[in-house]
């Protein structure tokens, strides 16, 4: 027995679900590169370099440490990266802590800052820079590259100091050179609702 030919209209069926496997198997390898290639940007970013520079400050007449936005950056004295001061929201909020995304981050000293850089863990997740063993801070009160209106503030248990570039010592504190006009507001938790980043 001959079979007859298969008619045009099933021939036209079982290759379109065909049609649509290949289809959806390519939009899925399509999709899968796209995750690859967004993992591996984020894994890059998070494993970039992070800098902590210097700039030299006018109000102080020194080379202080600066984020990469210019901001002076402080340390609360006597505070060190074994025995945390600065824990409380409030103070998290006056003194935001300068932080990076990820352990994989390296760190670099821009020209002009001495000592080494490191990362510290803080309780939910927070990885702090520290700079010679101090964790580093900014003051949400400076608004613009050059400010350091956290100079000698005394709050949360201790003073704060712009972080001296140049300094080798473990303390690194900028010495206060001049008395400022007008004194920044000294506040304690609670006084006042905190400042934002």
């Amino acid at each position: 027995m001959i079979d007859s030919p298969e008619p045009q209209a099933v021939r036209q069926q079982t290759q379109r679900p065909r049609r649509r496997v290949r289809r959806a198997a390519l939009a899925g390898c399509v999709m899968g590169v796209f995750a690859v290639v967004a993992s591996f940007a984020a894994v890059a970013f998070a494993t970039g370099t992070f800098t902590v520079s210097s700039a030299a400050n006018s109000k102080l007449g020194e080379q202080v440490a600066v984020n990469a936005q210019g901001r002076t950056l402080y340390a609360l004295s006597p505070e060190t990266s074994k025995h945390l001061l600065c824990k409380s929201k409030e103070c998290l909020a006056f003194w935001p802590p300068l932080t990076v995304p990820s352990t994989k981050t390296r760190l670099k000293a821009g020209p002009g800052v001495k000592g080494h850089l490191g990362i510290l863990h803080r309780t939910g997740g927070i990885l702090q820079v520290t700079l010679r063993g101090v964790p580093l801070y900014r003051f949400s009160l400076d608004q613009a590259k050059g400010e350091a209106n956290g100079e000698g503030v005394k709050s949360f248990g201790g003073t704060w100091h712009a972080v001296s570039a140049g300094s080798t010592s473990s303390a690194g504190m900028a010495p206060t050179t001049s008395t400022p006009s007008t004194p920044p507001t000294t506040t304690t938790p609670g006084s006042e609702p905190p400042y934002g980043y």
